[in-house]
């Protein structure tokens, strides 16, 4: 199990990091002029982006493949999606200071399938230039 969890290790520490950040109280309003709507969906997608390129990464350096397979790709995205359920449900029962809202696990679910295909997207580039 251990050396399993060893390609996956960035990974682990940004899905810790995005855990914290959706379960800390934020206080945002739109008069500070900082902030647009949509901005929370936009972190969401971005946050998730970066998770499943990490993700995706340690999958490709387990497998010791130079692309992710899509049965790979697949079942990252399935848990991904999963991760991002579970902080919504997080949200709607125990953090009651946040609300689980089913845009946010849409957004999440974007930004993950956006960063699978940018992996796969480069990984076949640069498979392609070395060809």
């Amino acid at each position: 199990m251990k050396n399993n969890l060893r390609y996956y290790w960035p990974a682990i520490l940004w899905a810790l990091f995005i855990l914290i950040l959706c379960s800390i109280p934020i206080n945002v309003t739109n008069e500070s002029g900082l902030f647009f709507p949509g901005f929370d969906k936009m972190v969401h997608c971005g946050l998730f982006f970066v998770l499943s390129v990490l993700y995706c990464t340690g999958s490709i350096r387990k497998w010791h493949t130079r692309s992710i397979r899509i049965q790979i790709a697949i079942k990252n995205t399935i848990v991904l999606i999963s991760f991002g359920s579970l902080i919504e449900i997080l949200q709607m029962q125990y953090f009651t200071w946040r609300s689980g809202d089913w845009n946010d696990l849409f957004a999440d679910a974007v930004g993950g399938c956006m960063g699978i295909f940018a992996v796969l997207l480069t990984s076949n580039a640069i498979n392609h230039e070395n060809s």
